[in-house]
C-alpha cells in the first residue's frame, strides 16, 4: 500500500511563505504523476498544482505565479513552495499520486483520477 506523508503546514500572516513536503513510499516518484489538492471547510477538494514525471507542471489559476510544485527524486519527495499566501489559501493540503498520466494536461486536476492520498497538512493564513 502506497503511503504519502505530508508535512510543513502551519500558520502564517498574509504575504508569508510556507513549503509543504510529501514523502512517498513508492519506489520512485519520477515515474508517477503527482499533485497537490486543497480543501477548505465547507468546500470541495480542488486541485492546486500538478507535476508529470518530475518535469511538466501546471497550476490552478488562483495560485499561478505564487506557488511552485517540484520534486526531489533522490528523496522521493514532492514539494509545494507557497509564496505571498493569502487568507483564501487557508485549507488542508493533500498530496496525491497516480500512475496513469494519459492526456495529463487535461486530467491532472481531476480528483477521481488519483488513487493514493496523504493524510493532509493544515495551512492557515491570517490577514
Amino acid at each position: 500500500q502506497v503511503q504519502l506523508v505530508e508535512s510543513g503546514g502551519g500558520s502564517v500572516q498574509a504575504g508569508g511563505s510556507l513549503r509543504l513536503s510529501c514523502v512517498s513510499s513508492t519506489p520512485s516518484i519520477s515515474v508517477d504523476c503527482m499533485a497537490w489538492f486543497r480543501q477548505a471547510p465547507g468546500k470541495e477538494r480542488g486541485a492546486v498544482a500538478g507535476i508529470m514525471y518530475g518535469s511538466d507542471t501546471d497550476y490552478a489559476v488562483s495560485v499561478k505565479g505564487r506557488f511552485t510544485i517540484s520534486q526531489d527524486n533522490a528523496k522521493n519527495t514532492l514539494y509545494l513552495q507557497m509564496n505571498n499566501l493569502q487568507p483564501e489559501d487557508t485549507a488542508t493540503y493533500y498530496c496525491a499520486r497516480k500512475r496513469v498520466c494519459d492526456n495529463w494536461y487535461y486530467t491532472w486536476a481531476q480528483l477521481y483520477a488519483y488513487a493514493d492520498w496523504g493524510q493532509g497538512t493544515q495551512v492557515t493564513v491570517s490577514s
